[in-house]
């Protein structure tokens, strides 16, 4: 063998692959280092704040008071326990019964919207999404006073009583409709025109066209509504709080567990069932969506609606029926927060909104609030959407991108009530360095952010994934650092998406009542909480005036926010205009 083939053979072997990766760590820049460094922090923040509460969470169901490893011996107490156990056949026929009629109703009214020709479209579509800036307890408190034992319309009920499953439906329906409606409206939004043609051709009668064209069409946007109503529905705590009664659910269930008898344990076992149906349709949905293909081609032809007499003037009746009952509810709570002492003196005053003589935490609750919500939407839009850049723009990174996907998906499978105990066992705990936050405003935002996350992230993962990838190369090719890439293009072509995820992290601050109900202190109690705690206090028509505050307060936030978006997107979205 010759010197150089030893030469050759002593020599250590460089695979391609490794020489790419010395090649891809020579090739970053501090630029990309430091911005890898940030998206690290994320991880770890994500991982702090959900991942090792739901872990500790897991861990408390399977101990006991002293803290012993016990395994599933909670469990069996719990199916042990007639009471406690019919509370899950309980969830589930309050969640089946809301999502058949939610996902009906839902579909009705959006096709109403998107496939008729019926007048005030704008109206109705504001009218129906109203809810949505309501706290679930004021539907539950209005319905008090419409059906209670002193109810103006409880003849209606033909002597059924409203605490109890009747309520809780019907509660549920009125703050869940909103959400299905948007996702509902997302799914009948476009359509190709050609199919209708080609079904009219074929002399398919408008029956047949409906259930072979525009109901297959339909379908995923149908299934995703009905998981993500049952959801909402099983995991709902202040409807069945304010008008369950003696029906027992599992929401009410943890709180009574850990409020009542400060039974931490069982609490927690509670919390791992809730976990289970909210996981199973997480993962079914998103199964769904996966198999999900596009309905409009490049070649698509837009649909309009053709003029149908009969079938408009029934939708717009439906329409009518639907926003006179929203409207109603709302209006409900309004005027018993303003009548002297119902039913006796039924003269209209203010007394009821002198929080400060009542029991749940006076003005200060509401003010806490503001500041909450306030702090939520600044801190949690500018943590979430540029967390999100770095996952959708930097480049390389790959398994820490994954780990950030994968935190950031979590809690849109974890009911906000669950991840409150959680948040008890892991931050509370004497050991945890950051036991400090605990009682204070900050678990609160942390808590709040970290519920709504999901939603925020997959809006503005959405919003980045519109923009070339262009822009970066460009700037890396010019020097500029991708910070500045940021701040003077991306942010301002995405200011829309932004300006969303703080109105919705701050609308849902207001509202949220189950990720807070177990987080608040004396010095900190919410406005939501007050509700909760004036009603059981028996000051109901003082709680229907906090839910009002609360829903005026929603909905000049939501003003604000039109009139930003309407200044802001003069002079970010000019380059839209031809």
């Amino acid at each position: 063998m010759s010197q150089s083939s030893l030469a050759t053979a002593d020599q250590p072997q460089i695979t391609p692959s490794q020489n790419g990766r010395s090649k891809w760590l020579s090739q970053r820049s501090l630029d990309e280092w430091s911005l890898g460094g940030v998206l690290m922090i994320g991880v770890l923040a994500l991982f702090i704040c959900v991942v090792l509460p739901i872990y500790t969470l897991l861990s408390k169901s399977i101990e006991n008071k002293a803290g012993d490893v016990i395994g599933l011996e909670n469990f069996s107490h719990f199916f042990a326990t007639p009471s406690l156990y019919s509370a899950i056949n309980n969830s589930l026929l309050i969640a089946f019964l809301s999502t058949f009629i939610v996902t009906t109703l839902s579909f009705l009214t959006a096709y109403g919207i998107s496939r008729t020709r019926i007048p005030f479209k704008g109206l109705f579509r504001t009218i129906l999404v109203l809810p949505i800036l309501a706290p679930s307890l004021l539907p539950a408190i209005s319905l008090v006073y419409l059906f209670g034992n002193q109810g103006i319309i409880k003849e209606l009920l033909m002597g059924e009583s409203i605490y109890g499953p009747i309520g809780i439906v019907i509660g549920s329906c009125f703050w869940t409709f909103p959400h299905a409606l948007m996702i509902m409206l997302t799914a009948l939004a476009n359509t190709d025109a050609r199919l209708y043609e080609s079904a009219e051709v074929l002399g398919a009668s408008p029956m047949r066209t409906f259930f072979t064209v525009t109901l297959p069409a339909a379908k995923y946007g149908i299934i995703s509504v009905a998981f993500v109503v049952f959801t909402l529905v099983i995991t709902d705590f202040g409807v069945p709080k304010v008008i369950g009664g003696q029906f027992n659910v599992l929401a009410t269930d943890i709180y009574k567990q850990v409020i009542g008898q400060q039974n931490f344990e069982m609490g927690a076992t509670v919390s791992v069932i809730l976990l289970l149906p909210a996981i199973l349709t997480f993962m079914t949905d998103r199964w769904l969506q996966r198999r999900q293909s596009a309905l409009l081609t490049s070649k698509a032809v837009p649909w309009s609606a053709p003029k149908r007499l009969w079938l408009d003037r029934t939708f717009f009746a439906l329409m009518v029926l639907v926003s006179v009952v929203i409207v109603g509810i709302i209006l409900m709570a309004v005027y018993a927060s303003l009548v002297t002492f119902w039913p006796y003196n039924l003269n209209l005053s203010l007394n009821n909104y002198n929080f400060d003589l009542m029991d749940g935490g006076g003005w200060d609750s509401y003010w806490n609030s503001i500041q909450m919500a306030t702090f939520t939407a600044l801190i949690g839009t500018g943590f979430i959407f540029f967390q999100s850049y770095l996952v959708a723009k930097l480049k390389g990174f790959q398994l820490l991108k994954w780990c950030f996907h994968l935190f950031a998906i979590l809690p849109l499978a974890v009911p906000g009530l669950v991840l409150g105990l959680a948040y008890i066992f892991f931050f509370n705990a004497p050991n945890n360095p950051l036991n400090g936050i605990y009682g204070t405003m900050t678990i609160l935002v942390v808590c709040t952010i970290s519920h709504f996350y999901t939603v925020c992230h997959l809006t503005a993962t959405t919003a980045l994934k519109q923009i070339d990838a262009e822009f970066e190369s460009v700037s890396a090719s010019l020097k500029v650092p991708q910070i500045k890439t940021f701040w003077r293009v991306t942010l301002p072509v995405c200011m829309p998406a932004v300006l969303d995820i703080a109105s919705y992290l701050f609308v849902n601050a207001m509202t949220t009542v189950s990720a807070v109900v177990f987080l608040y202190s004396y010095h900190t109690s919410l406005a939501s909480v007050a509700v909760l705690n004036m009603d059981d206090a028996g000051d109901i028509a003082p709680a229907a005036a906090m839910a009002v505050m609360i829903m005026m307060t929603c909905m000049i936030a939501r003003l604000i926010h039109w009139f930003l978006g309407s200044v802001l997107l003069k002079h970010t979205q000019s380059w839209r205009q031809q």
